[in-house]
């Protein structure tokens, strides 16, 4: 596949339909891991980036939280059109009061989106009602992804806890710790920050699939 062109008036105008649904974005690299998109819709641009890669099947995306770097419904706007199986939250409720999107949960699950909130402090690791939820989430996205569709998790910046939670999917969709990091990391070089979320992350194994 030709890689797409880099002017900017073409960039923005560039829409490639992946796997069934059109989305208009300004970087797109589909012939490998590092799947990009960042967001050109409406009359602004935000700063808003999947950073994504193939996983169990389908595609799982880190991303910031919507609104952190620009227009919360341009955000919105393409997250719905990027169309993700399951949307996991892990952002607190201060942190999503403070960057205006607060009620990001109700729209987007508006947006035809299943959403989950699974908030962690930042730099942070799982809490004990966050760890009871674990094993039926973790299976409803493990599903979503052997049926060739997307996840999108975020959280405040699209590193440390996404990142985290997107390596332990990793782990328990068979991938050895070592070798799902090292790619993980060559799409977001920033995923996973602190010791104890690699810990935690690493702790992964395969458990059960939703029936």
């Amino acid at each position: 596949m030709s890689q797409p062109s880099t002017s900017t008036a073409a960039v923005r105008e560039f829409r490639l339909d992946l796997a069934g649904s059109a989305v208009q974005v300004l970087e797109l690299y589909p012939w490998a891991d590092g799947l990009s998109l960042l967001n050109s819709l409406g009359d602004g641009m935000s700063e808003m980036v999947f950073y994504a890669l193939q996983v169990g099947g389908g595609t799982l995306a880190l991303s910031p939280l919507p609104g952190r770097y620009g227009d919360y419904e341009s955000d919105l706007d393409l997250i719905a059109s990027w169309a993700p199986g399951l949307v996991l939250s892990m952002t607190t409720e201060v942190e999503m009061l403070q960057h205006g999107a607060r009620h990001f949960g109700a729209d987007i699950q508006s947006r035809a989106c299943r959403w989950v909130h699974l908030p962690i402090i930042d730099f942070g690791v799982p809490e004990r009602v966050v760890l009871d939820q674990w094993p039926d989430v973790s299976a409803s996205a493990r599903q979503a992804l052997a049926g060739g569709g997307r996840v999108l998790v975020h959280c405040k910046g699209g590193c440390g806890r996404s990142g985290m939670i997107a390596l332990r999917l990793m782990i328990e969709c068979g991938e050895k710790p070592r070798d799902a990091l090292a790619r993980l990391r060559s799409v977001r070089p920033c995923a996973v920050e602190t010791d104890e979320q690699l810990q935690w992350a690493s702790t992964g194994r395969m458990v059960r699939v939703l029936e």
